[in-house]
């Protein structure tokens, strides 16, 4: 059996650039190399589609360093070629084809369809959701518009434009008519909890909203709901059925679970199987995976949830790529079902070839 290009994609210009390198590591050492080649292809903080030869180069952050020996690489949208062109530092081009792709990109420009349209037009087989479904679950404001239509409990939210905030005032007054403090901040579009931050008074809802601002032109400002921070890991969809995980329960080793909380806190803690209030153990799986067929997804996704303590299951976000850390909770979940890592990246190539 001849062996099959799989490009895995990683970096990015996203806030989550070095979050996608820890995941494309442990992704890379996961494959089946009895049955695919990996093309490493990294994209710096600059945009630039690089070639990568080892593994622990990413590791290290060798990749990135400006070496004359670079080689570039970039996805061809021809979709009649499938494949990676490259350019040795000689200047030298050659065509490597790809059978199939893993964009291990978290937030922007990898999680927001962006890429996945590049891969539509490549006619490059990939893993994960598409174009829409990325695009709608990347924005937090169209997922809570859609999951309203589900009739899904969610955090009450006042939308906000960047634009607005040039009249802060009346900003600040009408969040205050809808909601009471304490209120969490978020950007629409960002990940890993990037920009968000929690507010307690006017004057500290003000400076959350420049905050979220700089990551992107849509904000919400969401209640504060008090419970359990738990995720729930989904698979399949297209031609497959979708399943769900159990739970996973988030323990911040800070107010709540931002990015340096998520990556930098030694007191973080996930657990899989926690005792939860009521229902909510049951409920909260048939709720990712009909959250994640609303949005079309394909491939995978984790589904965020609060429990509160009467046992009230609230749906916080959904990720349509989610972390492949050491530390992240979407192939813990699945671990701790019997799938591990090297299986569950076999299941993700597999399901991609046949979509």
């Amino acid at each position: 059996m001849s062996h099959l290009t799989a490009a895995i994609i990683f970096g990015g210009q996203s806030s989550e650039h070095e979050v996608s390198c820890m995941s494309a590591v442990n992704v890379i050492t996961q494959i089946d190399k009895d049955t695919y080649t990996p093309l490493l292809i990294g994209i710096t903080k600059e945009g630039h589609w690089l070639k990568v030869d080892h593994v622990e180069d990413i590791a290290s952050g060798k990749w990135q360093e400006d070496r004359a020996d670079r080689t570039e690489a970039v996805l061809l949208p021809d979709a009649t070629k499938k494949c990676v062109l490259l350019t040795d530092s000689r200047g030298e081009i050659s065509f490597q084809r790809v059978d199939v792709a893993f964009p291990v990109l978290h937030g922007r420009y990898g999680e927001d369809g962006t890429i996945q349209g590049l891969l539509e037009l490549a006619g490059i087989p990939y893993v994960g959701c598409g174009v829409l479904s990325s695009a709608v679950s990347m924005d937090k404001l169209f997922t809570k518009i859609l999951v309203d239509r589900l009739g899904i409990v969610q955090a009450a939210y006042v939308p906000v434009m960047a634009g607005e905030l040039q009249e802060m005032e009346q900003v600040l007054t009408r969040v205050e008519e809808q909601l009471s403090y304490p209120v969490f901040v978020k950007p629409s579009n960002a990940g890993s909890s990037r920009g968000v931050s929690r507010a307690d008074d006017r004057e500290a809802l003000k400076d959350s909203l420049l905050l979220a601002a700089g990551e992107d032109r849509k904000i919400l400002v969401e209640e504060m709901i008090c419970g359990h921070e738990v995720e729930c890991a989904v698979f399949g969809g297209g031609k497959e059925p979708v399943m769900a995980s159990g739970v996973g329960e988030i323990l911040a080793g800070a107010e709540f679970y931002d990015y340096d909380a998520k990556y930098h806190s030694a007191e973080s803690k996930t657990i899989t199987d926690p005792q939860l209030p009521g229902e909510a153990s049951r409920q909260i799986p048939k709720l990712a995976m009909e959250i994640f067929q609303a949005v079309d997804g394909c491939g995978l996704a984790r589904v965020d949830f609060f429990v509160k303590e009467d046992g009230t299951v609230v749906f916080n976000e959904i990720n349509t790529m989610p972390g492949f850390t050491a530390i992240s909770m979407y192939p813990m979940l699945w671990e701790a079902r019997g799938i591990s890592k090297k299986e569950l990246t076999r299941m993700l190539l597999e399901h991609a070839g046949k979509r």
